[in-house]
């Protein structure tokens, strides 16, 4: 049995650092997976989930009561949260949805570029837990559970080179991955079709209009993209 500073040493020491090529080919395949839809419809469910969450986080950090999450088998989610109607804390929680993969992958790319695989592997493994807690339907529990049993056999089985390889697929696809909802969201909302989209509760509690928050939750991906991509690709 590991001692706790040995466990301590193995999760957050120095890590094996992969090739550039490696890099550039996780690359390739999360775009592959953003840009096809067949790949894009199963995989969307992560982001739904780490969207989800987002909410979740910030409607606790903001003081509301959570009352639970439910994912949808279209890739659609919802989490309710109690309290007041107005306010801050409102517009931080709707806030939040849209941004949250993008800015965990941002996270995840620090941790990368700090050599750090299998603290990265036990955020995801901690984050998903936390999110199974709160899910309150079949479909949500089935989600999540798949991707964590995904985690898992990476985790516990794979090489150190194959959970490097996914450590760099799994934040090379949340930081393509949180943009392409957004090019979806403004789509659905010119054809009418997302009326109580978080952009439009926001333009509701805020008054700006719902583009703007579009144009908000772009701006935010796009630098946390750039950003990410940086510390990936540049020693």
């Amino acid at each position: 049995m590991q001692s706790t500073p040995d466990l301590w040493q193995q999760i957050f020491g120095d890590q094996w650092r992969p090739p550039a090529t490696m890099i550039l080919v996780t690359a390739g395949v999360a775009i592959a997976v953003v840009l096809t839809n067949v790949l894009w419809r199963p995989a969307r469910n992560v982001i739904t989930i780490v969207h989800e969450a987002g909410h979740a986080l910030v409607a606790v950090l903001a003081g509301r009561r959570l009352a639970g999450i439910r994912l949808h088998s279209d890739t659609s989610g919802v989490t309710v949260s109690r309290g007041r109607p107005h306010g801050p804390g409102m517009v931080c929680t709707a806030l939040a949805g849209y941004v949250a993969p993008s800015l965990l992958g941002l996270g995840f790319a620090a941790l990368l570029g700090a050599d750090r695989v299998s603290a990265l592997l036990v955020t995801c493994a901690v984050l998903l837990f936390a999110v199974l807690v709160m899910i309150r339907n079949v479909y949500g529990v089935l989600s999540v559970v798949t991707t964590g049993a995904i985690l898992f056999g990476v985790s516990w089985f794979a090489t150190d080179e194959i959970q490097a390889a996914f450590a760099y697929l799994i934040t090379w696809f949340l930081l393509l991955g949180g943009v392409r909802p957004i090019m979806e969201l403004q789509s659905k909302r010119r054809r009418g079709q997302a009326r109580d989209s978080d952009a439009d509760q926001l333009a509701r509690l805020t008054g700006a209009p719902g583009f703007f928050w579009v144009g908000s939750f772009a701006l935010i991906n796009l630098g946390a993209l750039f950003v990410a991509a940086g510390w990936l690709l540049i020693p």
